[in-house]
């Protein structure tokens, strides 16, 4: 078994992880540590590893930029 553990700090992690965790397969966990979501991917293999590894980091770029397009205009 393989195992990526993927940490990102975000102003709004609750936010964030709600938006990556409908894409998470049954390999996935996602959960909250302070500011941080961490997202823990295992894999039987090195290339499934990386490839949902890959596609995890798209759309956690993609759900931290729209959460802080979402708290940028609640402040303004």
């Amino acid at each position: 078994m393989r195992r990526a553990e993927i940490r990102t700090t975000h102003d709004s992690p609750e936010r964030v992880a709600r938006a990556v965790r409908p894409d998470n397969t049954d390999e996935m966990t996602t959960r909250i540590e302070g500011d941080t979501v961490v997202t823990t991917v295992e894999r039987d293999s090195t290339g499934g590893l990386q490839a949902t590894v890959d596609d995890y980091v798209v759309n956690i770029r993609v759900a931290a930029q729209l959460a802080d397009q979402h708290t940028q205009s609640n402040h303004e």
